[in-house]
């Protein structure tokens, strides 16, 4: 028999169908079975997501607990501000600036220039604001660090800044208290400050500004009278911060009672000024000394004696007076000795 013969005997059908009856020993017999098969089957999906739910939570659990503490270094932060390299010639000197240009002349400057060059910069920031750019450059200007920034300026280094956004009255207020509380200013640089802030309305009133700033209204009134001294006054001294708080009522009175012999006497005292104590010339401005006072003298003695002496005023003027008698010979030789140093004179 050919094999296409044999093949069309075979009942497929029936193996097919066999097949299929046979039990599958995996599969439960009875109706319990299938039930309690079913059950293990829902618990192993249940125990499946539990675990997985715990993973999750531990995960959620270490999170929170990294939030918690980026939040509390954040919070240490929370008055910190951002600060940055400036081109010290984008920063400008504020409009209320108190710092007269001797301020960046003397030893105090020059030693906080020399520590700036050491450390490459100033480690301590100044602080500023912005203002409107021009031509697309940024622009900045002073809140307080005025000296920082003239070193920084003066020395060709980046100046450190912290940029803060504040009004005319609130930039005006940290500058007079970070002066203030560095002891930096001096009572006329104060005044001037002051007498700035009130001339712009930036305060309506002494009484307003010392309430805003927390001062003694006494105090500025007194340093209000420093600035308003005429030029004449204040050029009498080698420089104006030398003059004291406590010196503004004699200064006041003094302009009140003789105006114009007090510009007179602070005329004399400004030529040759820097040879004499800033109290040696107040006390000759308000008529508390003469001027023979505030010169030198220079004492002639002979056989242990002193017979002359002569003197020099505060501005340079001379005068000999004799403690004996000249003979009419004497008074010659004096006089023609007097001539011709007169006619030397020019």
């Amino acid at each position: 028999m050919s094999l296409k013969s044999k093949a069309s005997k075979i009942d497929f059908a029936s193996m097919v169908n066999a097949h299929a009856q046979v039990p599958d020993a995996r599969q439960p017999k009875t109706a319990p079975g299938a039930m309690m098969a079913f059950a293990n089957d829902q618990r192993s999906d249940l125990l499946r997501e539990n675990e997985e739910l715990r993973q999750r939570a531990e995960r959620a659990g270490e999170l929170e607990s990294k939030l918690g503490e980026a939040l509390e270094d954040l919070r240490g932060w929370e008055e910190a501000k951002p600060t940055r390299l400036l081109d010290p010639a984008q920063v400008l000197r504020s409009r209320y600036a108190n710092r007269h240009d001797s301020s960046f002349l003397n030893d105090d400057f020059t030693r906080l220039k020399r520590e700036i060059q050491e450390a490459g910069g100033n480690v301590q920031p100044i602080k500023v604001r912005a203002l409107p750019a021009v031509d697309g450059t940024p622009r900045y200007e002073i809140v307080f660090g005025h000296r920082r920034h003239q070193a920084c300026l003066e020395l060709g280094l980046p100046v450190l800044a912290m940029v803060d956004n504040l009004d005319d009255r609130s930039l005006f207020v940290e500058m007079e208290r970070e002066n203030r509380e560095r002891q930096d200013l001096s009572p006329w640089e104060q005044g001037v400050m002051y007498a700035r802030a009130l001339e712009t309305g930036l305060f309506s009133s002494n009484r307003q500004l010392a309430a805003q700033l927390g001062l003694d209204h006494s105090n500025i009134g007194k340093s209000l009278a420093l600035a308003r001294l005429p030029e004449e006054v204040v050029a009498a001294f080698s420089s104006p911060l030398e003059i004291q708080l406590r010196w503004a009522p004699l200064l006041n009175q003094a302009l009140e009672v003789d105006p114009d012999g007090l510009k007179r006497r602070s005329q004399e005292m400004a030529t040759g000024r820097g040879n004499r104590s800033s109290k040696a010339v107040l006390a000759y401005l308000v008529n508390q000394l003469t001027a023979e006072d505030l010169g030198a003298s220079k004492h002639f003695e002979t056989d242990g004696r002193r017979v002359a002496t002569v003197v020099y005023d505060a501005v340079g003027r001379g005068s000999v007076r004799f403690n004996v008698a000249l003979s009419a010979e004497r008074r010659s030789e004096l006089e023609r000795f007097v001539d011709d140093f007169v006619q030397r004179l020019n």
